[in-house]
């Protein structure tokens, strides 16, 4: 009796330990995921990662600050985009596929943005980043945007591929011009926080009443994302913009340069896969990428 009674509470034990390990270990290998995305993804600025002794996991800019990975606080919506850790702007996965109208409440992934990693990246204030703009050739006209980390770089990329396009396609035309906007010093409508415009890193495109989500109701915005041209998406998405047409709080207008949220979407996005490592689908072969992993797996 005493035997059954034994084999019971370990096979109760084991029953309710499975899941929590699994868990555990899952969250382990989306962060050595989302690190070695943001590596990649800022691969001057980055220079280390680091775990403490109470298991805090840390980026290292070349600067030498610590950018904490999760504060392992539990936040809801409105507290993630208000302090957002590396966790919280890495978590919501972005659709590299096509949509089909505004997407599910409070999927905003991209929307969340770590203003250290930022500062740190793009300038510190104002004039800081002023110093790192640059006049990037838009094809028709030439407008700023950050020189930093290929910033200014993508966009001229995606533009220079768009162009020929919009002499083709009037519906294309008619979104790209004019463009609302680059570089503008400011903070987002309705809140303290600085808008990415404000470290010359996102673009505005010509606008329309239903961009904004702000401005119309659910049903038109979907409407104008439904219109809105797929090629105009790809390409901004294959130069590491993310789409504002992609987040519940809709910005049809407003492409964004987030390399770390575009490759974590381009190589760990597909859920469906039974990964045999943690970074399967990464370019692992590229010796830069190599050496990042190898960094990882040893330091976490």
């Amino acid at each position: 009796m005493k035997k059954n009674v034994v084999i019971l509470a370990i096979f109760f034990c084991i029953c309710i330990n499975i899941p929590g390990k699994a868990a555990s270990k899952d969250y382990d290998i989306v962060t050595k995921q989302d690190i070695l995305c943001l590596m990649m993804a800022y691969p001057e600025y980055i220079a280390d990662v680091e775990k403490d002794k109470s298991s805090s996991v840390y980026i290292i800019m070349r600067s030498g600050k610590k950018i904490l990975y999760d504060d392992k606080k539990k936040k809801n919506f409105e507290e993630k985009f208000q302090n957002t850790d590396l966790q919280d702007m890495m978590e919501q996965s972005y659709p590299l596929k096509a949509i089909d109208g505004v997407v599910e409440k409070n999927f905003d992934p991209g929307r969340f943005r770590v203003y250290s990693l930022l500062k740190e990246t793009y300038g510190n204030n104002k004039s800081s980043v002023e110093s790192n703009l640059k006049m990037a050739s838009l094809g028709y006209r030439r407008l700023q945007f950050n020189g930093n980390n290929g910033a200014s770089r993508s966009l001229e990329n995606a533009m220079k591929e768009l162009m020929p396009l919009a002499q083709k396609s009037s519906d294309i035309s008619r979104c790209l011009f004019p463009s609302s906007g680059t570089f503008n010093y400011r903070c987002i409508s309705g809140t303290g926080l600085l808008s990415p415009h404000s470290f010359g890193i996102a673009i505005d495109l010509a606008r329309d009443r239903r961009d904004y989500w702000k401005w119309v109701s659910k049903e038109e915005g979907s409407c104008r994302i439904r219109e809105y041209p797929k090629e105009i998406v790809e390409i901004f998405e294959k130069n590491n913009f993310v789409w504002g047409g992609k987040w519940s709080h809709f910005d049809t207008l407003h492409f964004e340069y987030r390399p770390e949220i575009i490759l974590k979407a381009r190589y760990f996005g597909d859920k469906s896969k039974n990964e045999s490592y943690w970074y399967e689908g990464a370019p692992c072969k590229d010796k830069l990428v190599k050496s990042y992993i190898e960094k990882i797996d040893k330091k976490l």
